[in-house]
């Protein structure tokens, strides 16, 4: 009866390091692997490239999409470039240069797009570029995604003040009914 008994603590002893040996192997990959989609921390990040007006590359090799703004397409492949587009991109890339390369990126509820792309607002000091854009009018608002009340008044008020002025993408639109020209 001893040996058996022994036989079966060996196995269980061997199935004990097994086990261990993959919750270390875990544990080790989680420390040297790159972070999935979604799962960026809030605060300062290197752009590695700006992709168009409305995404960025990390050097993490993250992309980014800017939260609550749709600028002109440039890089869709099989898609014409639209006008103002390519002012979108140049706009980011100014940003992005003027802060030496390094933003800040907030996060809404929403953190993922159907790209999977990580969904953030990007900072440059206390300048937002989502908002910027939109107020240049090189970017529309698009306010029926799951972000802050606070935001979305942002962008709608920049997006307001953007089609008053006729900037941009409504520089050929009709301005609003009672406005001045």
């Amino acid at each position: 009866m001893p040996a058996r008994f022994s036989r079966r603590a060996s196995k269980q002893l061997w199935w004990l390091l097994g086990l261990a040996l993959l919750v270390a192997i875990r544990w080790a990959y989680d420390q040297v692997a790159p972070a999935p989609n979604g799962s960026l921390d809030e605060g300062l990040h290197q752009v590695k490239r700006v992709v168009d007006g409305d995404t960025l590359l990390l050097r993490s090799g993250e992309r980014v999409r800017l939260q609550g703004i749709d600028t002109p397409e440039t890089v869709r492949p099989d898609y014409p470039v639209e006008p103002w587009g390519p002012e979108a991109s140049d706009f980011t890339k100014q940003f992005v240069e003027d802060a030496g390369g390094e933003v800040r990126l907030t996060f809404g509820s929403e953190r993922l797009d159907d790209y999977g792309r990580t969904l953030a607002f990007v900072w440059r000091g206390d300048q937002l570029l989502n908002e910027e854009l939109v107020r240049a009018g090189l970017a529309r608002a698009r306010l029926g995604y799951r972000y802050s009340g606070t935001m979305k008044r942002r962008l709608a008020a920049a997006q307001d003040e953007a089609r008053a002025g006729r900037r941009g993408i409504w520089s050929n639109e009709q301005p609003p009914s009672g406005a001045s020209q």
